[in-house]
């Protein structure tokens, strides 16, 4: 079980965007990476194509590795460790590692 997930509402810890939150909008485990709304935005260079009558420098997300985000948890509002625990249906899901509670 990944430890952040899609949609997931996270915070920087490190590099230049540290401090800042959003919202993971895509996952790629193979890489552990996450592409996080509003943050480490890259400047793209685009030729003016058919399908692209503009073209110019455009500002995008790039994606970034999953060690510098951590999980801001819903119920305490901080930024957080994430743990694991198993219900008593024998399911397992994700706690906040300060309130305790499932995330």
């Amino acid at each position: 079980m990944a430890k952040i997930k899609k949609n997931d509402t996270v915070k920087m810890a490190a590099g230049r965007d540290k401090g800042k939150t959003g919202k993971v909008i895509t996952m790629f485990p193979g890489t552990n990476r996450a592409l996080v709304q509003g943050l480490n935005m890259v400047k793209k260079h685009t030729r003016r194509t058919k399908d692209d009558q503009q073209g110019g420098i455009i500002q995008k997300e790039s994606p970034v590795d999953v060690s510098n985000l951590m999980v801001v948890c819903q119920k305490c509002g901080k930024p957080t460790r994430v743990g694991f625990s198993l219900l008593s249906d024998g399911t397992k899901t994700r706690i906040c590692k300060k309130c305790k509670e499932i995330i």
